[in-house]
């Protein structure tokens, strides 16, 4: 089992983003995603973005927002829990990323990026409203065959 953190810092309409073209072997090589990570031992979820956010970035979320949970189920991975943020407070300088390649995209464009498909649900959802919810993926590869959200 994995527990993870990812935030979507917002800035002028737009997401900051990672492309993930750095690591030889990543599930999520080419894919775009939020910014975050594995929790580390004894780390909370707010602990382990903060964190994240600052390796990867150099930007100090001052202030987030819990947004979802996530369940990522998969035939050919291990199931993974992520805890999605938000945020549009912070301060800094972006650094260049290890992992990637960092840029801001406009909100309306992030679901024309190769992402996950998942992820494209979620996203959508958040920027539609702040409820909420938790949402279980279920993908026989990278193709995903099923979802459950609950709304709260």
């Amino acid at each position: 089992m994995i527990l993870s953190t990812v935030c979507y810092i917002e800035k002028e309409g737009k997401y900051l983003m990672l492309h993930r073209t750095k690591k030889k072997k990543d599930i999520s090589k080419d894919k775009w995603i939020g910014i975050g990570g594995k929790l580390e031992k004894d780390e909370s979820p707010e602990e382990c973005i903060i964190r994240e956010v600052k390796e990867e970035t150099g930007l100090q979320l001052q202030s987030y927002k819990l947004r979802c949970i996530v369940t990522y189920v998969s035939t050919t991975w291990e199931t993974e829990y992520m805890y999605v943020f938000t945020s549009n407070d912070f301060t800094g300088d972006l650094i260049e990323c290890n992992e990637g390649d960092l840029q801001w995209i406009d909100k309306t464009e992030i679901t024309k990026l190769n992402t996950w498909e998942g992820d494209k649900i979620f996203i959508e959802k958040i920027q539609k409203d702040n409820s909420f919810f938790t949402i279980k993926f279920e993908y026989d590869g990278e193709k995903l065959v099923r979802y459950d959200l609950q709304e709260y």
